[in-house]
């Protein structure tokens, strides 16, 4: 199967560089707006997929090989999850992290601050969650609950605990990790799928053949 931008059809318009020879020149370009996508009976549906979490500075492309045998279709891996932009939405590298920690903190003792804190879980005589862990609360926070297994009311304090802006980030870099990718046996439906997507329907000024559009060339006709 082709790799993604091989797929995306053409779209010519007028050469508007400094070496077009005249006014009739065209320039082809990928038509961007041509994007591909899996459909929804497929994306929805997650008897197509199987979990995966990404490994240190694995790729798109490493994690296409290692499924598909076929660094090529990192593409599915990303239509797979709805990834538009891998810079942001794709697990930073580890070098990658340290510098974006430095550029948006400043320095290690900011990066080392408290960014907030979050409950611990909190549970009754019984084992049944007063509090759940995880919650963004304040330094100080502290609950009451009647346990009925004593028959009075209890006051539970210093059940917070401090995260840096450190481990703030790390979270959001973690859960990126946790993706999904379609099982090997669904690829072919995938590729007939992108092969309609991406051809162009007959009909239109525009319209050359099933991969190339032509834009109207205004300077001809002012």
């Amino acid at each position: 199967m082709a790799s993604y931008f091989r797929q995306v059809p053409d779209f010519e318009y007028v050469n508007r560089t400094q070496d077009a020879q005249s006014i009739s020149d065209y320039q082809s370009v990928k038509n961007l707006f041509k994007r591909g996508r899996l459909r929804e009976d497929i994306f929805g549906n997650l008897q197509f997929f199987t979990k995966y979490k990404v490994v240190g500075d694995e790729r798109p492309d490493n994690v296409a090989f290692k499924i598909y045998d076929d660094e090529t279709l990192d593409w599915v891996v990303l239509l797979s999850n709805n990834i538009l932009n891998v810079q942001t939405e794709w697990p930073l590298t580890q070098d990658g992290f340290d510098t974006y920690l430095l550029d948006k903190y400043g320095s290690y003792q900011n990066i080392n601050a408290t960014h907030h804190y979050e409950t611990v879980e909190v549970k009754n005589a019984n084992g049944i969650t007063i509090i759940p862990e995880g919650l963004r609360v304040a330094s100080n926070f502290s609950t009451s609950y009647f346990d009925d297994t004593i028959s009075r009311k209890v006051t539970v304090r210093n059940i917070t605990r401090e995260i840096t802006n450190y481990q703030y980030e790390q979270k959001i870099e973690d859960d990126k990790r946790n993706i999904f990718v379609l099982k090997p046996t669904y690829l072919n439906v995938v590729f007939t799928d992108m092969d309609s997507i991406m051809k162009y329907k007959k009909g239109g000024a525009q319209y050359v053949n099933d991969t190339l559009k032509k834009g109207d060339n205004i300077r001809l006709y002012s």
